[in-house]
């Protein structure tokens, strides 16, 4: 159920988000899922346009282990997390799963760290990640049919184009929830 907490909704990740948020009805969702590999990810981002931007919110559980880099081999954990360009969330390749999405979604061309779907690293704790943070880079209507991607390392912002993170792990389509 919603829980309402003075004047703040916290109930982003329900299903009962709209009515949460009466004043603020362009919502969307991607569900997150995992490939083969990491069957257990699962969860959810919300998008929600705000004033002078969108708020996105974050719930995931089922993300693996940190591991710290160990020599040439990079950490598994803080994981990048993108918008991607294309709506295609099909697992396919095992050993190079969600390729179909694209690359990172950078609509005005921007070097990495910059681009409109470079979003922060998910921290998970016991496999769950949870946060929310505000972007001015897009507009909800702008980013429907593209898709989350979760990888498998962290983000370094600064590799060109996509930021050295590593094996996509987890992938979903971002879709209309309530648009108003």
């Amino acid at each position: 159920m919603c829980e309402m907490l003075s004047d703040s909704c916290q109930c982003w990740h329900c299903s009962l988000a709209e009515v949460c948020w009466p004043n603020y009805s362009v919502i969307a969702v991607a569900y997150i899922k995992g490939d083969a590999i990491t069957p257990k990810v699962a969860g959810r981002v919300i998008f929600r346009d705000v004033p002078q931007g969108v708020e996105v919110c974050v719930d995931i559980s089922g993300l693996p282990s940190y591991q710290p880099a160990q020599g040439d081999k990079p950490p598994v954990g803080p994981h990048g997390f993108h918008i991607h360009e294309h709506g295609d969330c099909e697992a396919g390749d095992p050993t190079s799963p969600f390729i179909k999405s694209g690359g990172h979604w950078n609509p005005t061309n921007q070097p990495h760290g910059n681009h409109a779907g470079d979003f922060p690293v998910l921290f998970s704790y016991h496999g769950i990640a949870r946060m929310c943070f505000f972007t001015d880079k897009f507009k909800v209507s702008h980013i429907i049919g593209k898709a989350i991607v979760i990888h498998e390392n962290p983000d370094d912002y600064r590799s060109q184009p996509a930021g050295a993170s590593g094996r996509r792990i987890a992938c979903g389509v971002i879709q209309w929830l309530a648009h108003g």
